[in-house]
């Protein structure tokens, strides 16, 4: 019996093969047989060149293979560390060639050389090459203004007020060298009440009163004089009205002030044209008069033509009665409808019918009372297109949760109601088809219905409605999502009913 055994350096095995009796080893890809014939080497692809890495990459060499990395080279200035090229800080390393009167200063990928100053602002050199503080109180010339001393500092100096004492209603001048008087009435600082003129003094104030005024000593308070009842009936012809330290006249409606602001003149109302027609100026007052064929309104200025549409005991016209000088005319609302034969009814265009819509090729004409909209009916992905208004889900990829609970069928319908509809109105149900005992159903409106205009109900086990609950002021345009979800025989499946409801006025 022939045994061998083959090695391989990093403790891996060499594969032994049998050939013609014979033993020998060989080394996997990535090694190469050593002389004893028995140990496998590494093979370094990067020194034999049997390596596949590009020019712009560097080959290195791993245990029985080669990795490529990409060879990175740092312009001047930089230094590679870690792949990445770093800022060499030549004033650090001392690599910079600033002479002895330089400073170095370090920039991104070079260094400047900044001259030494010798002595800052504030400082002087002294016979020793030492920097030392400027006196600036005793070297410069009144470095402070008037009022204020100078106090040196390391470097400056600071001027600080000289500090006075003024006695009460006085304070010190902006210069600081004497004392000024207070204008109390000018800051505000006065206490004169409502009413009162504040007089400014040396050192003090005097709190006056306004002409209509008059000081009350017990309160010590000015009150306002009430010239009407100090003078009632002498001071205005007819009505006296007391304001704030004086009064005014005024007149009682038809008429007005005399130039004098005393007495009242008669007032020609006619003048500024009162009246739609006629008019007779009256003392105090005026009187409105309508032409044949008029009547005054209530307010006793207007004049109108007498009004066939609101007199009339029923109704003239279907939409709108349009009054005009001895008859009326009947119209229609401006677009989709026209005036019947009759000159009182209005009839709806149908605007599909008649082509006048501008509906694309793709879209669909649903006419409405006094209108049309133009509908396109797209299936959403994972869905096809079996009729003008279904679209049925294709099978779904096993790993796809959110395609296989969705809807299996989704059908679109479209309702026309008015605003004047009697609410709660049920308009639409759902159930499925054909129904089959034991079913149940769940249904929901799961989109379009945020302002709750709709609501669900379940009339029994496989039926369900969907109510208007909320009236509908103005004619408005809804898409809701209702959804049915079917229970039967242990399995839940959904449908989807996508909704247009579509509300027209009621005026017709």
């Amino acid at each position: 019996m022939l045994l061998m055994f083959c090695f391989l350096k990093w403790s891996v095995q060499s594969v032994v093969q049998v050939v013609a009796g014979q033993a020998s080893c060989s080394c996997f890809p990535g090694f190469s047989l050593m002389t004893d014939g028995q140990m496998c080497e590494d093979v370094d692809e990067c020194v034999t060149n049997t390596h596949n890495c590009q020019p712009s990459e560097h080959c290195v060499n791993t245990v029985g293979s080669f990795v490529c990395k990409l060879q990175v080279t740092c312009p001047a200035g930089y230094q590679l560390r870690n792949n990445i090229c770093e800022d060499i800080d030549e004033c650090v390393q001392g690599t910079h060639n600033c002479g002895m009167g330089f400073v170095c200063e370090n920039t991104l990928g070079s260094f400047l050389c900044n001259p030494k100053q010798k002595c800052i602002s504030g400082f002087t050199q002294d016979s020793h090459g030492n920097c030392i503080d400027i006196n600036e109180c005793n070297s410069l010339s009144d470095p402070c203004s008037s009022g204020f001393n100078c106090i040196n500092t390391v470097g400056s100096y600071m001027c600080q007020q000289k500090i006075i004492k003024c006695s009460h209603g006085y304070h010190a001048s902006p210069d600081g060298t004497k004392c000024a008087d207070i204008d109390e009435c000018q800051m505000g600082t006065h206490r004169c009440g409502v009413g009162q003129i504040c007089h400014n003094l040396p050192g003090s104030y005097r709190c006056d009163c306004q002409t209509g005024y008059q000081y009350d000593s017990l309160r010590k308070v000015c009150t306002d004089v009430n010239e009407c009842w100090r003078y009632p009936g002498r001071l205005c012809a007819q009505t006296c009205e007391n304001t704030p330290g004086s009064y005014h006249c005024s007149c009682t409606a038809g008429f007005s002030l005399a130039f004098d602001g005393k007495n009242c003149e008669d007032l020609n109302e006619c003048e500024k044209n009162p009246c739609s027609q006629e008019c007779a100026n009256i003392y105090g007052s005026y009187q409105c008069y309508c032409r044949q064929g008029y009547y005054l309104k209530e307010d006793g200025h207007t004049c109108e033509d007498i009004d066939e549409c609101s007199q009339s005991i029923k109704n003239l016209c279907s939409f709108q009665c349009v009054n005009v000088a001895g008859s009326y005319q009947c119209a229609c609302p401006p677009h989709g409808y026209i005036i019947s034969a009759n000159g009182r009814t209005c009839i709806d265009i149908d605007e599909c019918t008649t082509g006048t819509h501008n509906c694309s090729y793709g879209q669909t004409c649903y006419n409405l009372q006094g209108g049309f909209r133009c509908l396109s009916f797209d299936c959403p992905q994972n869905y096809k297109r079996v009729s003008d208004t279904r679209c049925e889900r294709v099978s779904c990829p096993s790993n796809s949760l959110d395609c296989q609970k969705s809807p299996v069928r989704i059908t679109y319908y479209q309702l026309s109601l008015q605003t004047n509809i009697i609410i709660p109105a049920q308009i639409f149900r759902i159930g499925p088809s054909p129904a089959y005992s034991g079913d149940h159903i769940v249904i929901s409106i799961t989109k379009g219905n945020e302002e709750g205009y709709f609501s669900t109900r379940k009339l029994n086990s496989f039926m369900g409605a969907v109510y208007l609950q909320r009236q509908v002021r103005e004619p408005k345009d809804f898409l809701i999502d209702v959804e049915m979800k079917l229970l039967r025989q242990g399995k839940l499946i959904s449908f989807l009913a996508r909704i247009y409801v579509f509300i027209t006025a009621s005026t017709m």
